[in-house]
């Protein structure tokens, strides 16, 4: 068709059905443009769809978990000694006592029931001390996270070493030397439970205290190691408690029957 318009000599008029295309036949340009805004209307939508899916507390918190176990060295040799030594404590305490309860070795060998107590107090004593020196080791040796490092965290890590403190000393004071390092197992027992304070607002006051203590610890020094050796203080105390109650229930039980 362009070929018989371009060679139409001059002065020729062209029909206009013949320059023209038919008028019946759907022309592109009006078509496209309405199909390219839609399709801009669409993807916006579409786009916002994709986000109204994604939860962001999610994102927030597992990002906050990764960048916690990043300042965390499950391999460092300070903390697997800190570690070992929370272990070891109640498991050679508790060993220790059973062993005495059953076969009197102890007391027979300083010559008093009184005696052993007290020698075995004075080993547990130690091992305390060089547990609490392994735990600050690793928290000092490890690296700080920023995200513990505020004034309200360094307050409530004051608060929570007071209170620790308070119950633990207040629970000592309670007990008695004897009381407090298992004399019962020695077979120096109490006449009576010991119902005042800090025993009439929760069991185990000095279990506790002292892992309150340690979380005090770890959230002055901004440490999430610390956090992870708190934990698991806690969970050789409760650990703890599961063996010593029944077995110091059954000792004051003994006691009863024999009366």
């Amino acid at each position: 068709m362009n070929s018989i318009i371009h060679n139409a000599p001059r002065g020729i008029a062209v029909p206009r059905d013949v320059a023209r295309p038919s008028a019946s036949l759907p022309d592109p340009l009006n078509v496209a443009p309405v199909s390219r805004a839609r399709m801009c209307e669409r993807v916006p939508l579409e786009c916002c769809g994709g986000l109204q899916n994604v939860d962001l507390s999610k994102v927030k918190t597992e990002a906050l978990v990764g960048d916690f176990l990043r300042h965390v060295d499950l391999q460092d040799s300070s903390f697997c000694i800190a570690v070992a030594a929370i272990a070891f404590n109640p498991l050679f305490w508790n060993t220790m006592a059973r062993w005495e309860h059953r076969t009197r070795r102890l007391s027979r060998l300083v010559g008093s029931p009184s005696l052993a107590c007290y020698c075995l107090g004075f080993v547990i004593i130690l091992l305390d001390v060089y547990r609490s020196h392994s735990v600050t080791v690793a928290i000092k040796t490890q690296a700080r996270w920023e995200a513990m490092d505020r004034t309200a965290v360094f307050c409530c890590g004051v608060a929570l070493l007071g209170l620790g403190t308070t119950l633990v000393v207040s629970s000592f004071l309670a007990l008695g030397f004897t009381g407090t390092f298992l004399g019962d197992y020695f077979g120096i027992l109490m006449d009576e439970k010991v119902t005042g304070f800090p025993f009439n607002i929760m069991e185990n006051p000095m279990y506790w205290g002292s892992t309150a203590n340690y979380l005090g610890l770890a959230l002055i020094g901004s440490s999430p190691v610390g956090l992870v050796l708190t934990a698991i203080v806690g969970v050789a105390y409760k650990l703890a408690i599961m063996f010593e109650g029944p077995f110091t229930q059954k000792i004051y039980q003994e006691r009863r029957k024999q009366e």
